[in-house]
């Protein structure tokens, strides 16, 4: 029987995730997962990919907001604005129109990353469609790097620890869902499957990039698991996969962890 044995939402794009037994759906995926955004003076999206120790960042819901804390920092709690300036950001090929959380929050992150950026989230003027070469029917994403979910089996981590002197945890993959009872990589093979009683389509192999050599318990940076994946994992055009991104057509209900997974094609 294959399982829903985990699930990780990720309120600030490229900070701590946090577990979840209950997930709650809506258009863009799992509700409070990468709602909130770092973007440099430019409005440029930042991860870590430029700035590692965002994943020292730990955002905790918090009333209408979010509670951050962060290694040498005192607490911060930023709101969801309801009267916010408006910012145009840009993430990778997209430009959105999302609501800057205001000063506080920006020097507070400026301080800990050592470097100039402000804190936006997704509000009322935001658009963002799921790739359309990919997309279903008028699809959307938050702040993710382009589709809704991210799923990744037990198994295929297993296989990959096997190969590697240090094992992973799977967090260096930055998963929605994490699934047990398949055979390695089985995932990839999916194209349309339901957890509990919702229905998901497997669009794209996810492709990895050096978010996934940051050890996000130290934000410190090294060459794995890139280097053994690419020797088994690498496709003919460079790209790295590990990982299927995932659009749901039900916008709305609950999964929870212990769910059944039913492929159907």
């Amino acid at each position: 029987m294959i399982t829903l044995t985990g699930m990780y939402a990720y309120p600030i794009k490229s900070c701590a995730g946090m577990p979840l037994d209950i997930g709650e759906l809506d258009q863009y995926g799992l509700v409070n997962d990468r709602r909130w955004l770092v973007v440099d003076e430019s409005g440029m999206f930042q991860t870590q990919r430029e700035l590692p120790s965002l994943s020292l960042i730990q955002p905790k819901l918090s009333g209408s907001g979010l509670m951050l804390n962060a290694p040498g920092m005192e607490s911060v709690e930023v709101s969801k604005p309801s009267d916010a300036k408006i910012s145009n950001v840009t993430i990778w090929r997209n430009q959105c129109d999302a609501d800057d959380a205001g000063n506080l929050v920006a020097e507070w992150l400026s301080d800990y990353l050592k470097t100039s950026c402000r804190l936006v989230t997704i509000g009322n003027a935001f658009q963002r469609p799921v790739n359309p070469d990919h997309a279903l029917d008028n699809d959307e994403v938050s702040f993710a790097d382009g589709y809704p979910f991210l799923i990744i089996s037990e198994a295929s981590l297993e296989d990959l620890n096997s190969r590697l002197e240090t094992p992973l945890p799977m967090n260096r993959f930055r998963p929605n869902f994490v699934v047990s009872g398949t055979d390695a990589f089985a995932e990839s093979g999916w194209k349309t499957f339901k957890i509990g009683e919702h229905l998901f389509h497997n669009v794209k192999p996810c492709a990895r990039c050096v978010i996934t050599t940051v050890d996000q318990s130290t934000a410190e940076q090294g060459k794995e698991p890139l280097t053994t994946l690419s020797t088994y994992r690498k496709t003919d055009d460079g790209r790295i996969l590990f990982g299927e991104n995932l659009i749901h057509e039900q916008k709305q209900g609950q999964v929870r962890v212990g769910d059944t997974i039913e492929i159907l094609s």
